[in-house]
């Protein structure tokens, strides 16, 4: 038995004014988008929005459902959004925030493991990386430079061209 161990690297910034003009304004449209949120049973609202090359901003919010798990996450609302409109135009950088009236949010969400999977399928798909921009209502930023960074382990399209081969 051999003992492995997995690293990510992620940039923390504290001060805003340490990003890019554009990078600010897309956390900007991730928080506002907290506010369009339907999270009547979690009060978790969360906010995303994608840049394109072609410099569109998608933008998506959580929505919740009473039958768990009918409901779908921010992040996969915004990326799926984005593939429907822009089916062959890549997508840049994600920002997420979220926000809870119940508690001050003052530290990065991380997205869950579904929707670390597709941004993942998506950044395979468009063989280029998609950065992610990761925060609370206030507080610090976490900055991972491609979506295989959070699931270094993962299962892709290649998994499943070996099982079908």
């Amino acid at each position: 038995m051999k003992k492995k161990s997995l690293c990510i690297d992620f940039y923390e910034v504290e001060d805003l004014t340490e990003l890019s003009g554009e990078d600010r304004e897309l956390l900007e449209a991730a928080k506002e988008m907290t506010s369009n949120a339907y999270a009547p049973y979690s009060e978790f609202y969360v906010g995303s929005a994608i840049l394109l090359e072609n410099g569109k901003v998608v933008k998506g919010s959580n929505q919740e459902n009473a039958a768990y798990p009918s409901g779908i996450c921010a992040e996969r609302v915004t990326i799926f959004s984005a593939s429907a409109q822009y089916p062959d135009v890549v997508m840049k950088t994600i920002a997420v925030a979220a926000r809870n009236p119940r508690q001050a949010m003052d530290y990065p969400i991380s997205p869950c493991g579904s929707c670390r999977q597709v941004l993942l399928e998506f950044e395979l798909k468009q063989k280029n990386p998609i950065k992610i921009l990761l925060t609370g209502e206030t507080g610090k930023v976490y900055i991972i430079e491609k979506a295989i960074d959070l699931t270094p382990i993962s299962f892709s399209s290649d998994d499943l061209k070996r099982l079908l081969s």
